[in-house]
């Protein structure tokens, strides 16, 4: 059963058996912070440079630019890419709002495909048939940190002079063909929010072999300062979506455990996937033989028996027994601002809407044993 305890504005707050995800904070991430903290750099100083360097390390990329967050670096590469009004991108329906969001910034127009059944990524069939004269890039999303087919991706890019923006932003440490995500498009972009493999409490980074599109974004998070001007010369419209060096310092001692992190989850993952296996209500995420996959979440998907309401059902009663669950995603198309804005309705994108009403995304963390795991699953399945 659940545990109560604390209050907040006349509220218990519930804690949960199984929280949902923790995110992986030990005593070097608090060191490095306070080291920062006893310094007078705080932004624009040496862990800036240091996270961006190692980074760009990490992911076998040129340039690493460190952001406010993922969303912020999405919409720097949209910018820096001269997409804008009359545009089209061609993305997927099944992601986090971010990656639809960082579209509509620029005025420019989203075009959704639907989603491969068994990987929950764009179908990269889809794709060339939703190429218009008015499309200049594809935007793919790295799903629960599966790696798109960037093979079929970069030969249709390639043969429609489009550019790629990954969203590797729940895919870092994942591999395409033994390459890191975030490498295999034109640009990259990962996030560090709490529930991520690593966290700076809000954060992000951008990652491309191009200098142009690097140096673009280098000036458009500061304000569209250039690095060879004053601090009071704006050269371009620019935005504060820059990274401090507290947030870099503690995203440096999380990238120097990635393996550690990525390993353990890993692990996690196995014990969902081997006591799942044979459980014909539930499936899991499928990942390609040339895929390995650091996740992001662990995320269920209910047969078509149960419907969205029976997946409602179970969330709540996952919760009042101290599991901590959610559902992932809701399709983007079916949001209020994209069914008011361009007419979207149930039924453009039969398969993303038969995924996303039928699943649950369950605790996930590394202090999770086999033990846990099965008491987690045999709690979801006397629910079904």
């Amino acid at each position: 059963m659940p545990v109560w305890c604390g209050r907040t504005i006349g509220r218990w707050i519930r804690v949960m058996k199984f929280p949902l995800a923790v995110p992986e904070i030990g005593e070097r991430e608090i060191d490095a912070v306070v080291a920062v903290l006893r310094t007078p750099n705080l932004s624009l100083g040496p862990q800036l440079a240091s996270f961006e360097k190692q980074f760009a390390e990490t992911c076998g990329t040129r340039h690493a630019v460190a952001v406010s967050c993922g969303t912020a670096g999405l919409h720097l590469l949209v910018r820096s890419l001269a997409i804008g009004k009359g545009d089209e991108v061609i993305t997927t329906p099944f992601s986090f709002v971010a990656s639809t969001n960082c579209i509509l910034y620029e005025g420019a127009k989203p075009v959704f495909v639907d989603i491969d059944p068994d990987t929950w990524n764009i179908d990269t069939a889809k794709i060339e048939p939703a190429v218009t004269d008015r499309t200049r890039a594809i935007l793919p999303v790295d799903v629960f940190g599966v790696p798109a087919d960037y093979e079929q991706i970069g030969d249709i890019a390639a043969r429609r002079h489009l550019a790629v923006i990954e969203d590797s932003c729940e895919a870092l440490g994942s591999t395409y063909r033994r390459l890191p995500a975030g490498s295999l498009g034109d640009a990259g972009v990962f996030g560090f929010y709490p529930n991520k493999q690593i966290t700076t409490g809000e954060g992000g980074m951008v990652v491309t072999d191009s200098d142009e599109l690097a140096a673009s974004c280098r000036s458009l998070r500061n304000q569209g300062r250039d690095v060879d001007t004053g601090w009071l010369d704006h050269p371009r419209l620019g935005f504060n979506y820059r990274l401090s060096d507290v947030n870099c310092a503690l995203g440096l001692a999380q990238l120097n455990r990635l393996e550690e992190i990525v390993k353990w989850r890993s692990r996690v993952s196995a014990f969902y996937r081997e006591i799942l296996a044979g459980e014909p209500r539930l499936s899991v995420q499928q990942a390609g033989d040339d895929v390995s996959v650091s996740w992001f979440v662990q995320v269920v998907r209910l047969s078509d028996e149960y419907d969205a309401a029976d997946r409602d059902r179970i969330l709540v009663s996952l919760r009042e027994r101290g599991v901590g669950c959610s559902n992932y995603f809701v399709p983007i198309h079916l949001q209020k601002y994209m069914t008011e804005g361009f007419r979207y309705e149930r039924g453009d994108f039969p398969i993303c809407e038969s995924v996303a009403d039928r699943t649950i995304a369950l605790p996930f963390h590394r202090g999770l044993t086999r033990d846990d795991v099965a008491e987690i699953v045999k709690t979801l399945c006397g629910l079904l």
